[in-house]
């Protein structure tokens, strides 16, 4: 019993090792991190594959393909009421129909408790009913196999401001969920430099047989730490934000940017000062709380919100003329 149990994390160790190297490992590497010989990999290889984890060989080296591997996995009630809520959430972000996001909250449902099941139904149905989203699944379909398996994609990425298709070879170091979309961060070789692009921005994406490696160094969260979403960059501006007494509650009840800082004033409002990189992806925020904010800093945005308010009570104005 004592030799199989050792065989059996022998077996588990080797797929979690393959997992992690999406450009395969030679069979003497497996074997020294593992302290057994090579023809012990090798019979755990083909045992792997009998179950048909999907293995591949190649010049010498095994790997396994990523993006048609299945995983087992046993939840708590309470992990998988977080999963339920993350399926919530992704049904509410996504705004094309996902066959993939479908089956996935489908079965996942499937394996769930009532009343999970029920509410992860309710997702999966969310997402049926929206517009066909055809181009823009099979491009997530390509990043997230280029992202997943190691390899280039080059992408038709449309400039929402000249409106020009320009082809881009990108290296997909991650896919980025948003409240305004799903965004792909990774090396640009015609910039030579990070960029990050809008899904709903790219009109094709075609893998290629081109590997890279994600730098030791890269940390996500690292690189997004002083954006307000997703847009990131070395000059940072601090943005300061006044709010009315009537709105105290909701600015304090949650934690908007690592940076904030929130100061009451003697008068009842408060203020708020977060240092980000790119102010104006604030707007629609900051917007969204209409009169009871004040842009205080930088005075070039205090600008901006001045004239869209403007305008807006222009158009108002206008229309109850017509």
């Amino acid at each position: 019993m004592e030799r199989l149990a050792t065989r059996t994390s022998r077996i588990r160790q080797i797929e979690e090792i393959l997992l992690v190297a999406p450009r395969g490992l030679r069979a003497t590497e497996i074997a020294r991190r593992l302290d057994v010989n090579r023809r012990t990999v090798y019979r755990d290889l083909d045992f792997l594959s009998e179950q048909g984890v999907p293995v591949w060989q190649e010049r010498g080296r095994f790997g396994i393909n990523r993006t048609r591997y299945l995983s087992t996995v046993h939840l708590t009630f309470h992990e998988a009421t977080a999963l339920v809520l993350a399926g919530l959430l992704l049904s509410r972000t996504i705004d094309e129909r996902n066959r993939h996001v479908v089956t996935a909250l489908r079965k996942l449902a499937a394996t769930l408790p009532h009343p999970l099941c029920v509410h992860l139904g309710r997702a999966a149905e969310r997402v049926q009913t929206q517009v066909d989203g055809y181009r823009q699944v099979q491009v997530l379909e390509t990043i997230a196999e280029g992202w997943g398996n190691g390899l280039k994609v080059e992408v038709g990425y449309r400039s929402p401001r000249s409106g020009t298709l320009y082809a881009r070879v990108i290296s997909p170091y991650a896919l980025e969920p948003t409240p305004s979309g799903i965004y792909v961060i990774g090396y640009d070789d015609w910039a030579e430099d990070m960029r990050t692009f809008k899904l709903d921005r790219l009109e094709t994406a075609d893998l290629l047989d081109e590997p890279f490696t994600i730098p030791d160094n890269f940390d996500l969260d690292a690189y997004l730490a002083n954006s307000w979403g997703i847009m990131t960059g070395d000059d940072i501006t601090e943005v300061v934000l006044r709010f009315v007494p009537d709105v105290i509650a909701h600015v304090h009840e949650r934690q908007w940017h690592p940076s904030q800082r929130i100061e009451t004033l003697a008068d009842g409002r408060c203020i708020l000062r977060v240092k980000i990189a790119e102010p104006i992806e604030m707007l629609p925020w900051i917007r969204g709380w209409g009169p009871q904010v004040e842009v205080l800093a930088p005075d070039w945005l205090r600008q901006q919100v001045s004239e869209d308010l403007l305008r807006a009570v222009a158009m108002y104005e206008n229309a109850g003329l017509e």
